[in-house]
This record gives C-alpha cells, sequence and structure tokens, in this order.
C-alpha cells in the first residue's frame, strides 16, 4: 500500500531524532509528575513536525496534548515518560515516549490521504500507582472524540495480548505514642509493632486468595530511633487482582489486616489512596492482531500463552493506567522486545538495555508497526465502522 510505504519513508527521516530523543529522556529520568524536560522534549519534537501542540493540557504541567490531520477516524497514541524512583528508565518509559512520537509523525505524513486525525497525548505519573495520568486524564476529557488508543511498551518479549492486571496502590500511616524503650515502655504505643502485626496478617491471607492475587509493598518509615518507641510509621502497599471486580473483593481483606494492626497495638491508624485503581486491560483483539501482523512483517517474532521458556513467560502480568483507556473505547498495549534478557521489567540491567541498538531498533519498529496498524484501521472499513459505532 502506498499509504504504508509513505508512512515509512517518513519515520525513516525521523529516526535519528527519535532515537536522540529516547536517549535524552533516558539520561535525565524525571519521576512522576515531574517529568518537565521529557514533556519539553516530547512537545518540541512535535511542534518541529507540525503538530499543533498544547503543553500543561488538562490542567497537568506535564501532560501534553498534539494534534494533525482532519480525518473522520479519530487514533491517539500515548507517550509515558516517567521513571522509577532510585534506578531510572527500568521500564523504559523512553521507549515509549519516541515509539509514539514517531507513529504520530509517520501518521501524520499520510493522515488526510488515509482519513486519520492524530493525537498524541503525553500521559504523566504511569508508575504512581494511584490516581496517575491517564486516569486523571479520562476524568478532565482527554480522550473524548478518540475512537481507538494505542501504545507499544518494552519488555523481554514479543507479546501482542499481554495481561494487564487491576492495581490500587496505597499509603498506610500508624500513630502512636513514645516512650523510653528501656525505661518506660510500658508507656508507649508502638507504631512500628502496628505494622508488624499488619504484615503478618497479609502473610496468613495469602493462602486464601486467588493464586493470581498479589499484595506487595515497602515501609517508607519504620520509627526514628532504637531507643524511642516508634509513634509515626508508614508504608506503601500495591494490591493486584486480574479484575476491577475482584480487586473489589481483595482490597477490603487488605484493609482488614492493616486495621487489625491499629487495634492490637492500641495505635491509630489513616489509609490514604487505593480510590482511583488501574483498571484491568481490555485489549481490542482486532487491533492488537493487526498489529502483530504489521510487527510480523518487520521480522517480530510473538511469543504466546503456550510458550513455556524457564526464563520469562509471557503471561507474567503488570499493571497500568492505560487499562482504564481500554474500559472507556478500543485499545491496545502491546510488548516489544528490546533484546533485554535475562534482565526483565523494574530491574536496573533492563534500565541499561533501555539504550541500546535492539532498544534504538525496538524505536523503529514500534512506531512502524502502530502506524501501519492505524492505517490499517483507517482503510479497513469493516475495522473503521466498528471503532467509529462503538465510540457513538
Amino acid at each position: 500500500m502506498e499509504a504504508k510505504a509513505a508512512a515509512r519513508q517518513r519515520l525513516e527521516a525521523a529516526r535519528a531524532d527519535l532515537i536522540e530523543l529516547s536517549h535524552r529522556i533516558h539520561a535525565h529520568p524525571e519521576l512522576g509528575w515531574q517529568e518537565e524536560k521529557a514533556a519539553q522534549w516530547v512537545a518540541q519534537t512535535l511542534a518541529e513536525a507540525g503538530f499543533s501542540v498544547q503543553r500543561g493540557a488538562y490542567g497537568l504541567p506535564t501532560a501534553l496534548l498534539a494534534r494533525a490531520g482532519s480525518g473522520p477516524l479519530h487514533i491517539a497514541f500515548c507517550a509515558e515518560y516517567d521513571c522509577l524512583p532510585g534506578i531510572g528508565h527500568a521500564c523504559g518509559h523512553n521507549i515509549i515516549a519516541a515509539i509514539a512520537v514517531g507513529a504520530a509523525i509517520a501518521a501524520a505524513a499520510v493522515a488526510d490521504e488515509v482519513g486519520l486525525t492524530v493525537t498524541v497525548l503525553g500521559t504523566p505519573a504511569e508508575e504512581v500507582g494511584d490516581a496517575a495520568g491517564k486516569v486523571v486524564m479520562l476524568e478532565r476529557g482527554a480522550f473524548e472524540g478518540v475512537h481507538a488508543a494505542m501504545m507499544v511498551h518494552p519488555g523481554p518479549l514479543d507479546v501482542a495480548l499481554p495481561p494487564m492486571v487491576a492495581a490500587c496502590a496505597f499509603d498506610v500511616f500508624y500513630t502512636g505514642k513514645e516512650a523510653h524503650a528501656a525505661a518506660f515502655p510500658e508507656l508507649g504505643l508502638n507504631a512500628a509493632d502496628a505494622l508488624v502485626v499488619a504484615q503478618t496478617a497479609i502473610g496468613l491471607l495469602r493462602q486464601h486468595i486467588r493464586h493470581s492475587d498479589r499484595i506487595h509493598g515497602i515501609v517508607t518509615k519504620g520509627g526514628d530511633a532504637a531507643n524511642v518507641i516508634p509513634a509515626h510509621t508508614s508504608a506503601r502497599y500495591i494490591v493486584r487482582s486480574k479484575t476491577l471486580a475482584q480487586l473489589d473483593k481483595l482490597f477490603p481483606r487488605v484493609r482488614a489486616c492493616f486495621e487489625a494492626g491499629a487495634l492490637a497495638t492500641g495505635c491509630q491508624v489513616r489509609i490514604a489512596g487505593g480510590d482511583k485503581p488501574y483498571a484491568d486491560m481490555l485489549h481490542d483483539t482486532e487491533l492488537a492482531l493487526l498489529y502483530q501482523r504489521n510487527a510480523e512483517a518487520l521480522g517480530r517474532q510473538f511469543r504466546t500463552a503456550a510458550d513455556t521458556r524457564p526464563d520469562v513467560h509471557p503471561t507474567a502480568a503488570g499493571s497500568t493506567d492505560m487499562g482504564n483507556v481500554s474500559h472507556r473505547m478500543p485499545a491496545i498495549h502491546p510488548i516489544i522486545a528490546i533484546g533485554s534478557l535475562p534482565a526483565v521489567n523494574h530491574q536496573p540491567e533492563f534500565a541499561a538495555h533501555c539504550v541500546t541498538g535492539e532498544a534504538d531498533r525496538a524505536i523503529f519498529d514500534g512506531a512502524l508497526a502502530m502506524v501501519w496498524t492505524a492505517i490499517d484501521a483507517a482503510t479497513q472499513a469493516s475495522v473503521r465502522e466498528r471503532l467509529m459505532a462503538a465510540h457513538r
């Protein structure tokens, strides 16, 4: 198809700039809601490519909206660019941003010809775990008028339909009473003990939950001095389940464990967050398989749930606020391999792989497969009409 060839030619012309953008974001990691440099660089690249760009979109300083084309089918490419604390871009959001920008630039070159409106949404704070960027942007109308949303995420394997589960993150704060730990321990209320009780209760709970459920967290404050009964402790936890419905049943059981810690020690407990969870990802199967076919045309090899590789299994599930988008409109979130094995996401070794030659190739392949998928959606009448009917 001539449109696909033209999109590829435009992407080839932008390849060096996209790699440079990815490497620059990687070299300057920024936490969620603090991605000032990354958002600026993404916006600048799109503006130079002819997009109309709104910085600080939807009242979020590090969100952005860029648009080109005026066709009837409206596709949004989502760009993430926040990092993880301590280990930087160990989930490859620098690659995600570059892929989204590349797909949009290539799509814009043929948008009017094939009937596309192309939007890039810079979506901050995907890693924060609660009330994340896309969740807030959905609430504020960022995806209104969009027929389908797409993004491509780096990982150890190419997977078209990766399982993404529901999740909620929350903070727990205990308040007790200080006392001399040796001379007057009976006068204290030990907030650290409250956390120990809660964690013990969670450990016992694990034998009575689904195999697919996850409960994990860290202590963010454990006390101030060994000779003072801790009066203030805190923790941050994440609870995950396959679906929002299952999460709604699991989360109260976990809350009860933290409440038990307060009850057992006489401390007060405050639980903050968890009310704006990540939804499970509902992949649009037809779009995902179009993406897979286009990526395979570039030499990509996909794994399925039937594979039994001992190093990494493709059914290993994470969570994403793209799941919330997928509950509102057709969406895809395929994984693209960057040659990282045995390193996997959220490891420092994976962060190092996100600026290798394989990662740079993934930027081109992911962007091209995604823009070809958008072209397929716009030019195949059955797909186009289904997407537009779903929006109506």
